[in-house]
């Protein structure tokens, strides 16, 4: 980010010691300040990612601590709902890392959970346009394991 704001000011800079036009100045300001305003989007996006994972991975964690617990009562139940809380968060992960890449969908406002015993993808947060909303729930489709379902609950904030 640091880099698109220095060439952006080296453009700038270029442009007053050549001689150019004031509209030429501001035009080169304005690219600046937008190649900023994007590179800090991504890393938003980023680290929305990171955190989701984070988040999804210590539930695994302690979803497996608890199994682990419950299997000296009852073994195969235990190991099934750890397998089952494994699933879960590769779902979200995958499903989240799915939103970060595509250029179509502002994935930083989007929470995405996934509950392992109903095998459900929820879609929270908030979104710029409908438009988006709809991309990111067939995103989530697409990327759905079978017998995964997918509950869009973004709002548009435009």
């Amino acid at each position: 980010m640091r880099a698109l704001t220095l060439t952006g000011g080296v453009v700038i800079a270029a442009c007053v010691a050549v001689g150019c036009s004031d509209r030429t100045k501001q035009e080169a300001r304005e690219a600046g300040q937008e190649a900023s305003e994007a590179a800090r989007a991504a890393g938003d996006a980023a680290e929305s990612a990171a955190h989701d994972a984070v988040n999804n991975a210590e539930r695994a964690g302690d979803a497996a601590v608890n199994a682990s617990r419950d299997a000296t009562q009852d073994g195969e139940g235990a190991v099934e709902r750890a397998g089952q809380a494994a699933s879960a968060a590769a779902q979200t992960a995958k499903v989240k890392a799915a939103l970060v890449a595509d250029t179509k969908v502002t994935a930083s406002g989007i929470d995405v959970d996934t509950s392992a015993e109903t095998k459900t993808i929820t879609l929270k947060g908030h979104v710029p346009s409908a438009a988006q909303k709809t991309a990111a729930e067939r995103i989530a489709v697409e990327k759905a394991s079978p017998g995964y379902s997918v509950r869009n609950e973004l709002v548009v904030h435009p």
